[in-house]
């Protein structure tokens, strides 16, 4: 981090998302700031030491919940450059008689890692939603990572090439797992003869109608900074803030352009969300709606032993009040 010309130079490790390009690629700069971006690999960022090196950085939801619990230098803005439902994340060996998820109760169900944002939100959904308590499954971690698994609710399932995470294929057709939560689609999925299939036949209106039940557009990433930083530079979080809103906005402005994506119904697919999810369901800032969602990772999180109590939106965000950018200078 240094000051130069006035303006203070950040690192920043943020994926690729066309809502967060403009202010990636330096179309939008914020007020005071000078961005530096490392990557925009999340598997990389998301590496502990990645996130450590940089000074604003995405951090999976649950993984900064259990950071700031532990007493971490980080805290959240409230920018959340990833959400996305998550029924389609359920895979079954294509041979196999499951149709709903109260079927996996005493059943044995792979995970890569306890902690991703998939798979939290997948196990508190499925116990709420689907009459299959967390309690009921024998979860295994595909990829062994023992530390990562609180005592008691899962094990690891040593994989033979763990490097792969297409593993999952194996270990469903083999019968190893009766199921499998993966943020990535099994190559067995898209084969000419498929040897994986969704849980869910009909995603989509699964998702509908878990939307209209909850309101809840789950959120699964979050834009972190060092609270030293903040600490240091108060106006930061605030200048940010406003960066990432207009760099969504002009995104968003650019890809409701029927000629920016080569998609024939783009136009119904946009319609189509504002319908379901309302005009803008990928809103920033700790409005009403996205309180529930957060208040509902933090259930979650202190039920599925990530965290060891609530903590109020206000703990884990830092202030961005316009106010506080107007006027600010570098120390």
């Amino acid at each position: 981090m240094s000051i130069h010309q006035g303006r203070l130079q950040l690192s920043l490790a943020c994926g690729d998302y066309e809502i967060t390009r403009p202010l990636v690629e330096g179309r939008i700069r914020p007020d005071g700031i000078d961005l530096v971006s490392l990557t925009r690999d999340t598997e990389r960022i998301f590496r502990r030491e990645r996130r450590r090196e940089c000074d604003v950085a995405e951090h999976n939801l649950f993984a900064f919940l259990a950071d700031h619990a532990a007493g971490d230098d980080v805290v959240a803005i409230p920018v959340f450059p990833h959400r996305r439902f998550r029924l389609g994340s359920i895979f079954v060996p294509a041979t196999s008689i499951v149709r709903d998820p109260h079927e996996l109760a005493g059943g044995r169900i792979g995970i890569g890692g306890y902690q991703p944002a998939a798979a939290v939100w997948l196990r508190g959904i499925l116990e709420d939603h689907y009459e299959l308590p967390a309690e009921t499954v024998n979860w295994y971690d595909v990829f062994g990572r023992v530390g990562q698994l609180p005592d008691g609710l899962a094990a690891p399932l040593p994989a033979d090439d763990p490097s792969s995470r297409f593993e999952i294929d194996r270990f469903l057709v083999d019968g190893r797992l009766d199921a499998m939560i993966s943020a990535y689609d099994p190559a067995g999925l898209r084969a000419s003869a498929p040897t994986v299939r969704r849980l869910f036949d009909d995603v989509a209106a699964h998702e509908r109608a878990y939307y209209r039940d909850t309101g809840l557009f789950p959120i699964m990433h979050v834009i972190t900074l060092r609270r030293s930083l903040v600490q240091r530079h108060p106006w930061v979080p605030a200048s940010l803030f406003e960066a990432f809103v207009r760099s969504r906005h002009e995104a968003l402005q650019r890809l409701t352009n029927p000629r920016t994506l080569p998609l024939a119904f783009g136009q119904s697919a946009w319609q189509e969300q504002a319908e379901i999810l309302g005009p803008d369901p990928w809103q920033y800032g700790l409005t009403e709606a996205n309180r529930r969602v957060l208040a509902t990772a933090v259930d979650y999180a202190v039920r599925q032993r990530l965290i060891p109590g609530p903590v109020t939106s206000e703990e884990l965000f830092a202030p961005v009040d316009a106010e506080v950018a107007a006027g600010h200078e570098i120390r």
